[in-house]
Formats: structure tokens, sequence, C-alpha cells
């Protein structure tokens, strides 16, 4: 791998989690930042030397549970073993603040747990779009026969399905992007969520038949909990009023809603650009953990908390390529 390849890894790492750093400690952010400017001053080759040392060679799916699956990849961040050229206490002596380059390192060993926790998170979530995608396709799937009789009950139906569908969605997911969840700060996840509610909410579905969305035919999002709520009532006036108008806001709303779901998981969209941008990083500590601790210091091994442990089992379970 050439200088400027591991550079260019580098720097998904520390830009994945320059945001994470800055907002938890900025003093010792640019305290640390001011000694990478000392170690990087010079050609390309000497920048990636100092800085890295030598590079080594249905439902919706729910994370895994805590257990054992996680132990050997936490094992591997312990403070148990001696790094070559450190001192009894993990600091490397050489460096001109080792403290810094300690709780730099610290910080990188809890990233390389949480890169990981966010990999089998958003792939969870990945999948989990797929289903809202075909929720959505299945609710437009009308039958002229069937979903336009006389009381439209099987419509009620689908869309009472497609409400728990959405609600099990937001049940998974909605606590992983809030403050301190797995992909708290992560755009990818949270445009997924806000995209998806904005399509129910979308109010010009149906426009052309004198409806807005299907709020008119009583499919309604709860502003606090963020939940769907169907109400029967509201949309047997709707249909009885203007019965192809109800056919035509939910043919429009599978649609645009089908659309959205498959641009979230688009190649080189959102969530496959975040899941590329993760496994850069995680292969590269992967490859070059051993090197930045011998450079900077063993760092305190990582904490991570339930959800992420969670999250961490989970990727353990996942197939290696």
């Amino acid at each position: 791998m050439s200088p400027f390849s591991v550079l260019s890894l580098a720097g998904n790492l520390f830009g994945l989690a320059s945001a994470t750093w800055k907002a938890a400690a900025p003093a010792e952010a640019d305290s640390f930042q001011a000694l990478l400017a000392e170690r990087l001053r010079g050609s390309p080759e000497d920048a990636t030397t100092a800085l890295f040392g030598q590079s080594g060679a249905g439902g919706l799916p729910f994370a895994g549970t805590p257990g054992g699956a996680a132990s050997p990849l936490l094992a591997r961040l312990g403070t148990g073993g001696g790094v070559a050229g450190l001192s009894s206490l993990g600091r490397n002596l050489s460096l001109a603040d080792p403290e810094s380059g300690y709780r730099m390192m610290s910080r990188i060993n809890q990233r390389d747990v949480t890169y990981r926790a966010q990999f089998a998170e958003l792939s969870a979530m990945q999948a989990a779009v797929a289903t809202m995608q075909q929720a959505g396709k299945t609710l437009g799937e009308i039958d002229a026969a069937s979903d336009a009789g006389s009381d439209g009950a099987t419509l009620k139906a689908k869309l009472q399905t497609f409400a728990s569908r959405y609600n099990e969605w937001i049940g998974r997911f909605a606590e992983t992007i809030e403050q301190g969840g797995v992909l708290d700060g992560t755009q990818a996840a949270e445009v997924s969520l806000y995209e998806l509610e904005k399509s129910v909410e979308n109010p010009f579905n149906g426009g052309m038949r004198g409806l807005h969305g299907l709020r008119d035919l009583g499919f309604t999002i709860d502003q606090t909990s963020n939940l769907a709520h169907f109400d029967p009532a509201t949309f047997d006036a709707a249909f009885q009023r203007n019965r192809q108008g109800v056919l035509d806001t939910i043919g429009e709303f599978s649609a645009n809603f089908a659309k959205s779901a498959s641009l979230l998981n688009a190649s080189d969209n959102f969530i496959p650009r975040q899941l590329n941008n993760l496994d850069g990083a995680i292969d590269y500590l992967t490859d070059n953990l051993s090197s930045l601790r011998s450079e900077f210091g063993r760092g305190d091994p990582a904490r991570p908390t339930p959800q992420i442990a969670r999250a961490l089992a989970a990727y353990q379970q996942l197939p290696k390529v």
C-alpha cells in the first residue's frame, strides 16, 4: 500500500472520529492536533511513518444480545501484555507529550470498538429499510375486486399492517440515533428515519383527487412518539365519500415511499457510503492498531455502553468477507 493510500484510509478514520473527539474533550483534541502538526511536518512518507508507524499486513432485524460473542474483540483491547518500547504504564516516553498520545490512543481504542458496533447497527438498518420498501410496495398492490369493495375492509387491514411495520421500524431504530446511541451523529441513520417519516406525512399524495395524503385516510404520525396511528373511522368516511381518491392516494403513496426507501440503499448513497467508510476504518485499524500503540502509547481499553456491546456482539456474528 502506498503512503498516499495509507493517508487516505487514515483520513477516513480520523474524519469519522473527529466530531466525537472534539465534542467529548475539546481541550484534549486541540492539544493533540498541535502535537500531530509537529509530528507530520515533512514528506508524505515521513508523515505516514510518524503518525502510524509501519503498516502490518419479514420482521425487522435486531442486533445481537450481550454475551461471549464480543469477548475476543474486547480482549485485544485490554491492558494485559506490553507493547515494545513503551513504559510499564503504557506511555511512549519519546513523544514530546506522552500523555496526549496516550489519551488519543484511548480514544482510538474506543473507536475501534464503536466502528464495529456502528457497522453492525447500520447493516441492520440497511436490511430494515429494504423491509420497509417491500411493505410500501405491498400496500400499493391494489386488487380492484377486493380492495375497492363496498366497505374497504381489505384496504383498512393493509393500512393497519403497514402501520404495525412502520412502528416496528421506529421502535427498533429511534433510540439508536439519540444522544449516546450507537448511531448518534451518523447522518445516514438520521436521514433514513427522517425521510421515511416525511414520506408518510407527504400531503401531496392524492392531491389530484382532492385528498391530502394518508392523513385524510386516518393515517398519522404522533409528533412526540413518532409512531404511526391509523383511525378506521376517518378512513371509512373518506372511502365512502371519495373511493377512487382513496385508491389513488394509496397507490401514489406506495410508489413514493418505496422510492424513498430504495434511494437510501442505492449504491453510493447514504447507507452504503457510510458502511464503506466504516469498513475502511475497521480494516485500517485491524492492520495498524499495534503500530499506533507503539507510536502513541497503549491507551485505556475500550468501555462500550450496553447498546454498543449488543451491536458489537452482532458484528461478531456477521459473515466475514
